[in-house]
């Protein structure tokens, strides 16, 4: 057998492997809703003229899927509870610059959140169920401060002792 060396490095000694710097993109809450609202507004910017209101709302429930795996954990809050708020945002702003009025606008607006509901559902429910599939459980303060409120009404066992 053959052994080769580089230049400067001494015989029999051997090279640490390289790391592969494959890290993946993670974006942080806000972030994600960030892209969350560019893609929607995008897509239905696209839909407009061209009158493919499906393929805004298909970009819409890809993004969810998409933004929710790729948000840290710490983020996922957020991002559970925006889809909705950041189509009808992207709706908004989409008609306010497409629509030749104020009327019309407000018309788009509506007619277009009725008709991308069951999308909007779709889109809120993955989103939720990716965020809970990868470990985040949202603490209720509420059941928290109702928790240790039924531990300080439970009797002790020295008030009941015979005295």
């Amino acid at each position: 057998m053959t052994q080769t060396r580089a230049r400067g490095q001494k015989a029999g000694t051997q090279r640490p492997a390289r790391r592969s710097h494959s890290r993946s993109v993670k974006l942080t809450g806000r972030g994600a809703v960030i892209a969350l609202f560019a893609a929607s507004f995008l897509g239905l910017l696209i839909a407009a003229p061209t009158g493919w209101s499906a393929f805004a709302d298909v970009i819409f429930v890809m993004t969810c899927g998409l933004v929710a795996c790729y948000t840290r954990v710490s983020g996922l809050r957020w991002v559970a509870v925006c889809p909705p708020l950041a189509f009808c945002a992207g709706t908004v702003l989409a008609q306010a610059l497409t629509a030749p009025d104020g009327f019309s606008a407000a018309a788009g607006v509506l007619l277009t959140l009725g008709g991308s509901a069951p999308w909007l559902f779709a889109g809120t429910g993955l989103t939720v169920a990716i965020a809970l599939g990868r470990g985040s459980r949202p603490e209720i303060p509420v059941l928290g401060d109702l928790r240790e409120a039924v531990r300080d009404t439970r009797p002790r066992a020295d008030r009941w002792r015979r005295r």
